[in-house]
């Protein structure tokens, strides 16, 4: 089960949106200060054969660093509002001593232009500032306006798009890099432009459930989210379907996913896939399950979270060098 810990979550959030100016996706996306390379990083599909309808690759800075992370994956035909074409990945930081931890962190994608642009999520307070979140960030589903993102322990954090702020507008420089906050009337986020607070939480009523990622399927009445487990060894990971809008309590269903270390999950039209991930030099596998029977199919290397786009099932791949958003035919 899950309950809603909402807090002061929301008026930290709207305190640090009177300082800061909001910016939308499509502004955002505009002004993108990286550019993917379309079928690039051919690492990432190893032996795979036939290969992905399309991928994207990220540049090479966000190939190579071994301080971030990919994992989630969501888009724009997720929210249902969004007004071009987008993706939109969540990555973990991995501190590497002397850095501190910086967080999580999601980017914004046009397969359109290639261009993207990173922004960091952050925990604001009523005070002003705010603070990096050091969680896992497994998997992100965007709907409506709210980005849900997976905390593995805890449940879902709340993220709203319409708090998209920008630190240009309030001071003419990002700061300083070490830092995140507001200090001397002077706002940081490690270098990053864009922000967006937490504006709400949900939290499992009872230890256990684990949220490692999530995804959207908008082909049920009424619309699901959908979270699921990761089981290292063990084929007993739940998949779980919520109601949306969400508004806690139980899930729709859940079943057993029947195999271990799926990144992902998702359904459509009936059918459930599931991203099973082997390791950083193998190709990893999409579990197809259609009317109770299994079409196991070849995936790239090290396959995270699932989304939906068009007639695809897509997902992005983790490990250094080997970074792409990639699309197959459902």
């Amino acid at each position: 089960m899950l309950r809603r810990a909402t807090s002061t979550l929301g008026e930290g959030a709207a305190k640090l949106a009177k300082e800061l100016g909001r910016v939308t996706v499509e502004t955002v996306l505009a002004r993108g200060n990286r550019t993917a390379v379309r079928k690039g990083g051919a690492a990432a599909l190893g032996k795979m054969q036939p290969r992905p309808a399309d991928w994207y690759a990220f540049d090479s800075a966000d190939q190579n660093t071994a301080d971030w992370y990919p994992q989630g994956l969501t888009c724009g035909e997720d929210s249902g509002t969004a007004k071009v074409p987008v993706f939109v990945v969540s990555w973990y930081f991995k501190p590497r001593p002397p850095v501190p931890e910086r967080g999580i962190r999601v980017t914004f994608l046009s397969p359109s232009t290639l261009k993207y642009q990173h922004a960091l999520l952050v925990e604001a307070r009523p005070d002003g500032s705010y603070q990096a979140i050091d969680i896992h960030a497994g998997g992100v589903a965007w709907y409506g306006d709210l980005l849900y993102v997976a905390d593995t322990t805890r449940g879902l954090r709340v993220f709203d798009v319409r708090n998209l702020l920008d630190l240009r507008t309030a001071q003419d420089d990002l700061g300083d890099p070490r830092r995140v906050g507001r200090a001397n009337e002077r706002f940081h986020a490690f270098g990053y432009r864009y922000v967006i607070p937490q504006t709400d939480s949900w939290r499992v009523a009872q230890p256990g459930p684990r949220f490692s990622f999530v995804s959207i399927d908008r082909g049920t009445t009424p619309h699901a989210l959908i979270s699921g487990e990761y089981a290292v060894a063990g084929p007993n990971g739940r998949v779980a379907r919520w109601d949306l809008p969400l508004d806690g309590g139980t899930p729709r269903d859940a079943h057993v996913m029947g195999h271990p270390k799926i990144q992902g999950a998702v359904s459509n039209r009936g059918r459930w896939y599931l991203s099973q991930a082997v390791d950083a030099a193998t190709n990893g596998r999409l579990q197809v399950y259609s009317a109770g029977k299994l079409l196991t199919r070849q995936f790239p290397i090290g396959p995270e979270d699932l989304t939906v786009r068009g007639a695809k099932v897509w997902s992005v791949t983790e490990f250094r060098n080997k970074r792409v958003i990639f699309g197959v035919d459902l």
